[in-house]
């Protein structure tokens, strides 16, 4: 009786998990739930400009894949993950602070602020980190507060 209870518990347990999984992955801007079109979200920290993972070197957290570029990147992120994560899943940051809304990103265009990383549309003459650095501090807190509001929409 008591195993069966067990295997009941673990049954639900994986589907909450897998739940969660979803409903967080549904807000990641994700081309077949990998991250950041491939790049390595750790290079952004550690490189001089951020470079492409390898699928051999993937990382599936919390509904989200992430490629790495060495095994010292995957290792980092798997021991902090937070840190790593593009901030606003992944969405441009400068759409989220003007609208909220869920714009591409260029994985080349990107700003490293107090410790996180923060992504950009960049094409068609339209670098939208550029007027994110006119008004920063007013962006971001409205980026803060349209990405809660985008999480609650579920």
């Amino acid at each position: 009786m008591k195993k069966a209870f067990s295997i009941v518990l673990l049954f639900f347990g994986l589907l909450l998990y897998s739940q969660k999984e979803y409903d967080r992955a549904k807000h990641f801007n994700l081309e077949q739930t990998i991250a950041i079109q491939g790049y390595d979200p750790v290079s952004y920290f550690k490189e001089t400009k951020p470079l492409k993972g390898k699928q051999d070197l993937s990382v599936h957290y919390v509904g989200v894949v992430y490629y790495f570029a060495t095994e010292n990147n995957k290792t980092a992120f798997l021991n902090k993950p937070a840190a790593y994560e593009p901030q606003y899943g992944g969405w441009c940051a400068y759409a989220m602070g003007k609208s909220g809304d869920k714009v591409a990103i260029d994985p080349q265009t990107y700003k490293i602020i107090d410790g996180k990383l923060y992504l950009f549309y960049n094409a068609y003459f339209n670098n939208t980190l550029k007027t994110w650095n006119k008004n920063q501090s007013t962006l971001k807190a409205k980026a803060e507060a349209n990405w809660k509001n985008t999480l609650k929409k579920q």
